[in-house]
């Protein structure tokens, strides 16, 4: 485990048939990644929370995704969730994870800049059905490598400072990684140039930040 104030994470925490595994249940189930089409947020957005349109972009996101409820999946990565939270000093108030993405970068795929989710309490999720969502924010996200034979697709954070920004790279890339962090946090998987990247990722929601 490696701990920078803003991201935690495990190297090769998950074992490669456990990896192997997760990656086998997307089989013929991956589709196009969507992402919010929507650039940009208005004044009136800022007082009452964005409107999002949900649809393909090349120019943002090039990758294939599939989805998993594995009750399996959720017991193994909450622990590594609990821990980091503990231990980076956030304690955030976490009570539930997400239908988990196992997303596929074959070469030229990548995922721009972007955030997860604000954790404020415009983001909300508004989902009477789901007693699990309802009225809860992503406020940790986390990523998990499940293979190494490929090139590119370094996972990156931008980080700010009062005068310029910078990207960092963590030493993510062997099989089995765990990586945990703010879900307003800023960052991308750069492209894949060779192979396929195969990954986990998990959001972990709450109530809004006060």
């Amino acid at each position: 485990m490696y701990l920078i104030n803003e991201w935690y994470f495990y190297t090769s925490a998950i074992d490669k048939n456990t990896c192997n595994k997760i990656k086998s249940l997307g089989k013929d189930n991956f589709k196009p990644a969507l992402v919010d089409k929507k650039q940009g947020t208005t004044d009136e957005e800022r007082k009452i929370g964005k409107e999002i349109e949900i649809g393909e972009d090349k120019k943002i996101r090039i990758s294939d995704t599939s989805w998993t409820s594995e009750q399996w999946i959720t017991d193994l990565i909450w622990p590594y969730m609990l821990q980091a939270n503990k231990e980076a000093g956030w304690s955030f108030d976490i009570t539930a994870v997400e239908s988990m993405q196992i997303t596929k970068y074959k070469p030229g795929s990548f995922y721009g800049w972007h955030r997860d989710g604000r954790a404020d309490c415009l983001s909300v999720y508004n989902m009477p059905d789901n007693k699990f969502l309802h009225g809860k924010v992503r406020k940790l996200s986390m990523t998990i490598l499940l293979n190494g034979n490929y090139q590119g697709g370094e996972f990156q954070f931008c980080t700010y400072s009062k005068k310029n920004h910078k990207v960092d790279i963590p030493e993510f890339d062997k099989v089995g990684s765990i990586i945990v962090f703010p879900s307003f946090m800023e960052h991308q998987v750069a492209p894949v140039t060779k192979g396929t990247r195969y990954s986990l990722v998990a959001w972990f929601v709450g109530p809004p930040f006060r």
